[in-house]
């Protein structure tokens, strides 16, 4: 599965970190393809290319807030999530994901 993901927190510090961190693990131990974007405290990090979103098989957005740029996402099934759940069981979710885009 090629994904593409934005993780954003409340604060905009700890959690969108470490969800990113946490997806990116899960999506490699699941042999997945991941790139995940940060909107944080300091503005945009790791920004989704158009290239990667139009190679993307689904779109998670790992956020607690509003996002910018989500228009980007049209046409792609989009998976909302709230950061605390891919921190705690990144695996486990990513699987559900698949799981679900298999059944579509």
């Amino acid at each position: 599965m090629n994904i593409v993901c934005v993780a954003a927190c409340t604060a905009g510090i700890a959690h969108t970190y470490i969800a990113r961190e946490k997806l990116i693990k899960g999506a490699h131990a699941l042999g997945h393809t991941i790139h995940v974007e940060t909107q944080g405290t300091i503005g945009t990090e790791t920004e989704l290319t158009r290239e990667a979103i139009a190679a993307a098989d689904v779109v998670i957005l790992a956020v607690d807030v509003k996002i910018k740029g989500e228009e980007r996402f049209q046409g792609k099934p989009i998976v909302r999530v709230k950061t605390e759940v891919v921190i705690k069981s990144p695996v486990k979710f990513l699987e559900k994901v698949a799981d679900s885009l298999a059944r579509a």
